[in-house]
């Protein structure tokens, strides 16, 4: 395994999770910056490692190994696509240059014009849930957000059910960690610690990817919704975790512990908890789990629909991050799909 791009946060938990991982090996982790560095002189939670961070072109890091991550910063990893179209090793990417279908919404959410725009739509969206036998298959892999995870690991089971109509609303809270390793006034910790405080509302980076599968689902149910998602993002003075709520009304007919339980019973990471104990952050630090509750709002009498409300938590740098990349990495090696990243949360 190599990993391009290894100082920050995301790499740090990648190397965390496959240093140890007992199915693969990490031979390489590359960096423009604490080049000859141990690993563990930057991360220092980790213990020795025999590795060094290495500054050396991304076609070379690939050589030899089964899977490169991509570990790098939005618009980074997109001027890579190139050079790393012709290496035989899969690839999967954390940042989000190639989870979108969509060129101008590239262009709109992002900031700027997508430099191979022939790519997108070419890498497999890298959420189990929803997409696990084309993971399995895929060469090139666009693991999803983390805000993205726990918004539509919310909704996925009412999207395919095509329970989904209109404005969507959401808010969710998230952690520092998700703002990167290099300090910028809206992380600074003086202004971020006892304060909460919305940012990007309306108009955060995920809000297309989230619409993207969230249609994917609704198509999977033959399902032709018609929605949109209203999402607010809350910068939270945590560390890690994320902890999103979405709005949506649902017939009163509608079995809600049926319809989530159906649906991910086969997600070997997604704790399905229902209306008597709700998701939170504490639960599911440190760890792969994603925990989903619901509360159920009284029926309207004049529309016979009740507001549902949606709870999942789950930990922004694991599953929201470096963890599920793992998770897809399993399964496109064949291994086990819980295989090295199994470990529980922390507690409390």
């Amino acid at each position: 395994m190599t990993i391009i791009g290894g100082t920050g946060y995301g790499g740090a938990e990648l190397i965390r999770l496959l240093r140890w991982h007992p199915g693969v090996e990490l031979v390489r982790v590359t960096s423009i910056d604490q080049v000859g560095e141990p690993l563990e002189a930057v991360h220092r939670n980790l213990p020795k490692t025999g590795l060094v961070f290495e500054n050396i072109p991304a076609a070379e890091a690939a050589r030899d190994v089964d899977v490169v991550f991509l570990a790098l910063p939005h618009k980074v990893s997109a001027t890579m696509a190139a050079e790393l179209a012709g290496v035989s090793a899969r690839v999967i990417d954390l940042s989000g240059d190639f989870r979108l279908r969509d060129k101008e919404a590239y262009r709109v959410y992002y900031g700027d014009v997508h430099p191979h725009p022939e790519h997108l739509g070419t890498w497999v969206y890298g959420l189990p849930e929803l997409h696990k036998e084309a993971i399995r298959g895929a060469r090139r892999v666009a693991s999803p957000g983390c805000f993205a995870t726990a918004i539509a690991l919310g909704l996925l089971p009412l999207a395919q059910a095509g329970l989904l109509r209109g404005a969507i609303h959401t808010v969710a809270m998230t952690g520092s960690s998700g703002s990167g390793a290099y300090a910028q006034i809206g992380t600074h910790h003086p202004l971020r610690a006892g304060n909460l405080k919305t940012y990007k509302v309306l108009n955060h980076q995920h809000t297309p990817e989230i619409e993207q599968t969230l249609r994917d689902a609704a198509g999977r149910g033959s399902q032709a919704p018609e929605f949109s998602l209203a999402f607010v993002p809350v910068s939270a003075p945590l560390v890690r975790g994320i902890l999103a709520t979405s709005i949506v009304p649902v017939p009163e007919s509608v079995d809600v512990k049926a319809l989530y339980g159906e649906f991910y019973r086969d997600a070997p990471f997604v704790r399905v908890l229902g209306s008597k104990v709700g998701a939170e952050v504490v639960a599911i630090k440190g760890s792969m789990y994603v925990d989903l509750s619901w509360t159920l709002g009284q029926v309207d009498p004049a529309t016979g629909q009740r507001q549902l409300a949606v709870v999942t938590a789950l930990d922004n740098l694991v599953k929201g991050g470096a963890g599920q990349a793992v998770q897809s990495m399993n399964l496109m090696l064949g291994l086990a799909e819980t295989l090295g990243i199994d470990a529980p949360g922390l507690w409390p």
